[in-house]
């Protein structure tokens, strides 16, 4: 397998790398949510129809979930810091082209080409924290920061949202990226030290890497297809299939090739494909709450896209708050008994909004849920990405920071429509009621996935390494 050499804390700058890694990943997160309350204002500016403004949306999670998989490998095999660079830059110039587009077209675009230099930014970013952070206490505090980090961007990024649009206009929301992105550039390219790649003897699997892109790809847009087209419309089935047709080819040619993009072996180590599933499943359902916690307060309780957001300040807060000493509980009690615990919780919130009536207050009828949503999604963010990095070797930390990060994005464009669908079935509150009651049943999914796969002493079960 190829490798880069590996880096010594010493030489890296430990917080240098931790603060580049929360900065990146929440640049990630808050362009996940920040355009959704933007886009009337988009709309009256540009122009374009509801189609045009749903791929604003789709066009970022749809490139950022199918290249994870090869930005992850591509940071192994080029070096972490070079990758790392390379998509903050792609990044930056794709925010800078978003915030002075005048027409729909160019928007789209460079939404897009914003997913794609995230996808190879965040693996890159995580895998330069893995081998900086050497595995146990203080690897699991670093990815606690993270993880705080990253829960708190989504919804902080509605709140952003609001406060641009109303504010400086529509256009910052892509524009405040530009500075920061330079910012970030110049302190990579100065203070981090290059990892070199070494000598290697096998070629870049290209057949491999084209086959998992165009399924995750494809994968991606079938799940926002099935939102407008309906679960078993014949397209959306026929999509489907072509997806499961090209994993299967992805899996031959794997089996195959000396070198490939992601070695086979990699999951017959439990406690990655465990936090992978189960990843999956949490941030569905996290991302779902969301959704129809939004929708509900606007279109059911009358409140403002302002409003909204700043309600959700209560669970950004305590996802900050509990995922920084998440760390900590991982280390004495476990990544099982962290996930099951912070899955429960989110269940049991998600059941008390399955009973919001319509005439809820925010103290008694809302808070307590948003506030079990944060600790139950504090505890589960770092245990998932320390749970994905335990047990893999350092040449192979990238793929595996690209693997949980494609279970994520996945997971939660999954989540958002399904319960787009339950919610549509429904009429009224009793609809509302109904897709609480499905993001309880992806949470219990979680803590099932959870506790049946990683051991039970630990927290992870031991595992050879990647």
């Amino acid at each position: 397998m190829s490798h880069t050499t590996t880096l010594s804390p010493a030489a890296t700058r430990p917080r240098l790398v931790l603060t580049l890694t929360c900065a990146t990943t929440a640049m990630v997160g808050l362009d996940t949510a920040i355009v959704n309350v933007a886009l009337p204002s988009i709309q009256r500016d540009i122009g374009g129809g509801y189609a045009a403004l749903q791929w604003v949306v789709v066009a970022y999670g749809l490139l950022l979930g199918g290249f994870l998989l090869l930005g992850g490998r591509l940071a192994d095999r080029l070096g972490r810091r070079r990758v790392l660079v390379a998509g903050l830059a792609v990044f930056t110039v794709a925010s800078l082209a978003a915030g002075a587009a005048h027409g729909p077209g160019l928007l789209i675009a460079a939404r897009g080409a914003q997913g794609f230099g995230a996808a190879l930014l965040v693996p890159a970013a995580l895998s330069l924290l893995a081998v900086t952070f050497p595995e146990g206490r203080d690897r699991h505090r670093a990815l606690a920061v993270v993880g705080a980090v990253d829960g708190a961007a989504g919804a902080a990024g509605v709140v952003l949202s609001g406060l641009l649009t109303g504010g400086p206009g529509w256009r910052w929301a892509f524009l405040i990226n530009v500075p920061v992105g330079l910012l970030l550039i110049a302190l990579a390219t100065v203070f981090l030290v290059a990892d070199r790649p070494e000598e290697r003897t096998g070629r870049f699997d290209v057949a491999g890497a084209i086959t998992a892109t165009a399924a995750l790809l494809l994968l991606a847009y079938t799940l926002h297809h099935a939102t407008g087209h309906g679960w078993l419309a014949g397209t959306t089935l026929a999509l489907f299939a072509a997806a499961a047709a090209l994993l299967a080819v992805f899996v031959r040619i794997e089996r195959r090739s000396a070198d490939p993009l992601l070695p086979l072996s990699m999951l017959r180590n439990r406690p990655l494909v465990a936090a992978n599933v189960t990843g999956f499943l949490a941030f569905g359902a996290l991302m779902a709450f969301i959704f129809v916690g939004s929708l509900l307060m606007q279109q059911v309780l009358g409140y403002s896209p302002v409003t909204t957001g700043l309600a959700w300040l209560a669970t950004t807060v305590t996802i900050v708050v509990v995922a920084m000493a998440g760390g900590r509980l991982v280390t004495r009690a476990g990544v099982r008994t962290s996930l099951v615990i912070g899955l429960t919780l989110l269940t049991v919130g998600a059941l008390w909004l399955a009973r919001v009536p319509a005439d809820a207050a925010y103290a008694t009828d809302l808070l307590p849920a948003f506030l079990l949503a944060g600790v139950g999604f504090g505890l589960c963010g770092p245990a998932v990405q320390i749970g994905a990095l335990t047990g893999v070797s350092q040449p192979a930390a990238g793929l595996a920071s690209g693997l949980v990060e494609t279970a994520r994005e996945l997971g939660g464009a999954a989540g958002v429509a399904v319960v787009a669908a339950v919610l549509v079935s429904g009429s009224g509150l009793d609809g509302f009621r109904a897709a609480f009651g499905f993001v309880a049943v992806l949470a219990v999914l979680g803590v099932i996935t959870a506790a049946a796969g990683f051991g039970r002493k630990s927290g992870c079960a031991a595992a050879p390494d990647a």
